[in-house]
C-alpha cells in the first residue's frame, strides 16, 4: 500500500520535476551561448584591432617619412601681429569659468568700442580689410562684417563671443606654427602637428652645470613650476632626477663640437692586395685621423635622457585643465628636446619669467614683453633691449638664455583607424636653412 502511495507521488509530481529540468538545462544552455557569443564577439574586436592598428601604423609610418622628406620645406614661421586681441599668455592658468570671463571681458570692451565708432560715423571706418582688424566694421573681408558667420577657425568675430579662439604668435592656437594639416591615407585619418620648442621652458635649464647659475637656476625652475600648481614634493622629486642624469652628462647652453682623433688601417691597394704585416721600419701601421662632430651629437644625447626612464614624465603630465577648450598640463609647456634658447616672441608668462630670473626684473620684464610684442613682434635681442631700456642691463645678463626666433620644433604625426591611434613626434632643429632631425619617438 505504501509502495502504491509512492508511485501515485511521484506521478503527481512528475510535470514539475520535467520544468525543473528543463529550465536548469535552458539555464545552462543560455550561459554556455553567452559565453561562446562572448568570446567569438572578443576574438572578432581583437582581430578588428589589429586590422585597424597594422593600417594606422602603416599610416603613420607613411606620414612621418613624408615629413622627414619636406623638412626644408618648413621655412621660418611668420608671426603675426595681435592688437587689440586677448593674449595666450595666461590661459594655462584658467579654469573653465575664467577663461570665458576671460574672452567675455575682451568682447565687451571691444563690443563697445564697435558701438562707439557706428554712432559716430556713417561710413566705413579705419578701412584696412584686413581680418584681424578689429576696429574695421563694415568691410565684406573683415570678420566682424555683419554678414560674417564666424565660419574660419581661430579668427574672431565680435557678432558672436562663446565662438572666439585665442590666437598663438603664429595665428593658430598656442604652440602651434600653422594649422593643423588633416588628410586621409585610405581610411586612415591623419593628423600632422608643427610645435615651436622655443616657446616651452627648457628643462635642461634645471640641471646647468655651471656653479655660478645654480642659484638662478633653481629659482627660475621653482618659479615656472609656482606658476604650473606643481606641487614642493614633486619639485624636489624632479630635482634629484635632474641631478642624476647631470651625472651622466652636465647640461650647457652652449654645446661645442666635439674633436677627436682616430687610429685607422690604411686601405687596401689598388690592386685589392692589403699591405703586408711585414712592414719597413718606421713605417706606420696605423694613420691618425682627426674627425670632428657636430655639436648636434649632444642635444640627440640630451634628446635621448630627457625621454628615459630617467625622468618621471606622468608628474608633468598631470592634468591641470581638462575641457573641450583646452588641455593643460606642466608637460605641455616644457621643451623636452635640449633646447637651451627661449624665444621672446612666442614664450607664455611663466616661461618668460623663468628665464628672466638669469638677469632679474622678471616679472617686469615678461609683463612688458607680452604688452609690446602683441602690437609688434621684436626683431633682436638688441631692439628688445631698446624697446625696454630701463631693463636693458638684466636683459643683457640673459642674453644666453633668449632669442627672438625659433630653431627647434616638434612634428607630432597621429594618425587613427577605427578605435586604434598611432602616434610619432619628430624633434627637429633649424640651422640656417638647413633642417636636422633629432630624434623620433613613436607609441
Amino acid at each position: 500500500m505504501q509502495v502504491n502511495q509512492t508511485n501515485a507521488d511521484i506521478r503527481r509530481n512528475h510535470p514539475g520535476i520535467v520544468l525543473l529540468v528543463t529550465m536548469v538545462l535552458l539555464v545552462v544552455l543560455s550561459i554556455l551561448g553567452y559565453t561562446l557569443t562572448t568570446r567569438i564577439w572578443a576574438q572578432k574586436h581583437r582581430n578588428q584591432y589589429i586590422i585597424d592598428y597594422t593600417k594606422a601604423r602603416y599610416a603613420c609610418d607613411s606620414a612621418v617619412k613624408y615629413a622627414m622628406a619636406t623638412l626644408n620645406d618648413i621655412n621660418t614661421p611668420q608671426l603675426v601681429v595681435r592688437d587689440n586681441e586677448p593674449d595666450f599668455s595666461d590661459l594655462f592658468r584658467f579654469n573653465d569659468t575664467e577663461y570665458k570671463e576671460y574672452i567675455e571681458k575682451w568682447f565687451s570692451e571691444n563690443a563697445a568700442e564697435k558701438d562707439k565708432i557706428s554712432e559716430n560715423s556713417s561710413g566705413d571706418v579705419n578701412d584696412t580689410n584686413s581680418p584681424v582688424d578689429t576696429k574695421d566694421f563694415n568691410s565684406e573681408r573683415d570678420v566682424n562684417y555683419a554678414g560674417d558667420t564666424n565660419n574660419t577657425p581661430g579668427i574672431f568675430d565680435l557678432n558672436e563671443p562663446n565662438a572666439t579662439v585665442v590666437r598663438g604668435p603664429y595665428g593658430p592656437q598656442w604652440p602651434l606654427i600653422t594649422a593643423p594639416a588633416e588628410f586621409e591615407i585610405g581610411s586612415v585619418k591623419v593628423k600632422v602637428e608643427i610645435e615651436d620648442e622655443n616657446a616651452k621652458y627648457p628643462i635642461g635649464w634645471a640641471m646647468l652645470d655651471d656653479p655660478n647659475l645654480v642659484r638662478e637656476a633653481e629659482a627660475g625652475f621653482e618659479t615656472f613650476c609656482e606658476w604650473m600648481n606643481v606641487n614642493s614634493t614633486d619639485v624636489e622629486s624632479l630635482n634629484k632626477e635632474f641631478k642624476e642624469i647631470s651625472k651622466i652628462k652636465p647640461f650647457k647652453t652652449d654645446f661645442q663640437p666635439i674633436k677627436i682623433t682616430e687610429e685607422i688601417t690604411p686601405k687596401p691597394n689598388p690592386d685589392g692586395v692589403r699591405p703586408s704585416r711585414r712592414r719597413r721600419p718606421g713605417t706606420p701601421a696605423k694613420q691618425a685621423v682627426e674627425k670632428t662632430i657636430p655639436a648636434s651629437v649632444h642635444i640627440k644625447d640630451f634628446a635621448k635622457l630627457f625621454h628615459s626612464s630617467l625622468i618621471d614624465i606622468d608628474v608633468l603630465a598631470k592634468p591641470t585643465v581638462i575641457s573641450q577648450m583646452r588641455k593643460e598640463s606642466t608637460l605641455k609647456y616644457m621643451g623636452m628636446w635640449a633646447s637651451s634658447k627661449v624665444n621672446v616672441n612666442t614664450a607664455p608668462r611663466q616661461v618668460l619669467e623663468a628665464a628672466f630670473t638669469f638677469g632679474g626684473d622678471a616679472r617686469e620684464i615678461a609683463e612688458e614683453i607680452i604688452r609690446q610684442r602683441k602690437v609688434k613682434p621684436f626683431e633682436s635681442i638688441e631692439s628688445l633691449r631698446k624697446a625696454l631700456f630701463r631693463y636693458s642691463d638684466s636683459i643683457k645678463k640673459c642674453e644666453n638664455y633668449i632669442t627672438t626666433s625659433s630653431n627647434f620644433f616638434t612634428i607630432r604625426v597621429t594618425a587613427t583607424s577605427g578605435v586604434a591611434q598611432v602616434s610619432a613626434v619628430i624633434a627637429i632643429m633649424k640651422t640656417g636653412k638647413t633642417m636636422e632631425p633629432i630624434a623620433l619617438i613613436s607609441g
